[in-house]
């Protein structure tokens, strides 16, 4: 084994007690009480008690004017590790990354990891102008303000320039609905067919509704702990065979049509000792549906531009020939600031470790997590990956 793969081997480390917190399209509560919630729910899953939890890695954007160290307060706990990460889509990858080499230093012996934001009437409104510096000088003062416009300038381009038409895109969005139907926490429960998705009302040209995310308030969270502990504890876990992050790849493309992950997946898959084929299911950062497509062609499951001919194949349903967004997505389950990066991870663990809610994807061994986050006027800053193990892989 080379020094690289080495240095990334997480094997005494797991993944246990993935909870999440319904999600409420807006909510009274504050971000400190949905990560309170996240929190009573990760001690009641594991059987420890708060006073067991010794590290924390948090997710938030809503939790201003504190930070996590003010959470600690809140919440009445004293920790010896901690970390505060509003990545956006990127926080669960990133917050799992950290919290990964805490347990292994033994810096701490059990972190929480959790994503927690709320949704006031008014919240995603307010935190459009002082997003990034990008959005506050670039682009509020001309009338516009939030993600639509960008993404719909990406998806456009994408489409001219690889030939996906909307049709492609629709047919992620109707199955993830299908699989959010069979998953209790997705706010969107009716069906979705081809001919709404294409009839729905314009918000950006070419995006319309249902190419959007719905803004919400939630909690995701999850436990990192040494092995030994979850076998004593008797919890089901599930390993990490590898992890990627980067940060500002490409600066200068004039478009983004490609991540971070292009220049890391050679790593993240010979660090996990798998292949793309090997990956059961894949959870990507869905905010649109153009993004999907960019992180599957970039984690090499089929090359750049082949997206749309890999799409018209493929079928993504949880028993289909590529299960995608197992839970249904952001797209169908809400985005719920910070939390929506942690989205994925929760998913994945309860497939791999036996905890399903949403429908299970048969026989999965390999989980590959994508993360992608911070949207300045025309990118996203961060991207971000994990490879899951079921527990005997």
């Amino acid at each position: 084994m080379s020094e690289t793969e080495s240095s990334r081997d997480y094997a005494d480390v797991v993944l246990v007690a993935p909870v999440t917190l319904p999600y409420t399209r807006h909510s009274i509560r504050t971000a400190h009480w949905f990560a309170a919630q996240a929190l009573s729910r990760l001690v009641k899953s594991s059987g420890l008690t708060k006073a067991d939890i010794d590290g924390m890695s948090l997710g938030s954007f809503t939790l201003t004017p504190d930070t996590a160290i003010g959470l600690t307060q809140h919440l009445g706990i004293s920790l010896r590790w901690l970390d505060h990460i509003p990545l956006g889509g990127a926080s669960g990858i990133v917050a799992l990354r950290r919290a990964l080499r805490a347990v292994q230093a033994g810096d701490a012996e059990v972190v929480a990891c959790i994503g927690a934001d709320t949704n006031y009437l008014d919240s995603f409104r307010q935190s459009l102008g002082n997003f990034s510096v990008f959005a506050r000088d670039a682009v509020l003062p001309y009338g516009s303000g939030g993600p639509n416009a960008s993404f719909a300038f990406l998806t456009s381009y994408y489409m001219r320039e690889y030939g996906a038409t909307r049709e492609d895109f629709g047919k992620l969005c109707v199955a993830q609905r299908e699989n959010a139907l069979t998953y209790p926490h997705a706010l969107f429960k009716k069906q979705l067919t081809l001919q709404e998705y294409l009839d729905a009302r314009l918000i950006a040209d070419p995006l319309r509704l249902f190419d959007c995310v719905m803004p919400c308030a939630g909690a995701e969270a999850f436990l990192v702990m040494q092995r030994r502990r979850a076998e004593a504890l008797g919890l089901p876990y599930v390993t990490v065979r590898s992890t990627s992050e980067r940060h500002n790849a490409f600066p200068d493309d004039p478009i983004q049509m490609r991540g971070g992950w292009v220049q890391d997946r050679e790593h993240l898959y010979s660090s996990a000792g798998i292949e793309p084929s090997d990956v059961d299911f894949l959870q990507t950062y869905d905010d649109y549906p153009v993004m999907s497509l960019i992180q599957i062609e970039d984690l090499g499951f089929c090359a750049k531009g082949e997206g749309p001919e890999f799409i018209r194949r493929h079928s993504f349903s949880a028993d289909g020939s590529f299960p995608l967004n197992t839970s249904g997505g952001q797209l169908s389950v809400g985005q719920a600031g910070c939390a929506a990066g942690f989205l994925g991870l929760v998913e994945s663990i309860r497939q791999l470790s036996g905890r399903n809610l949403a429908r299970p994807v048969p026989e999965a061994r390999f989980a590959m997590v994508a993360g992608f986050g911070m949207i300045t006027y025309d990118r996203g800053l961060c991207s971000a990956a994990a490879v899951l193990g079921k527990a005997d892989t």
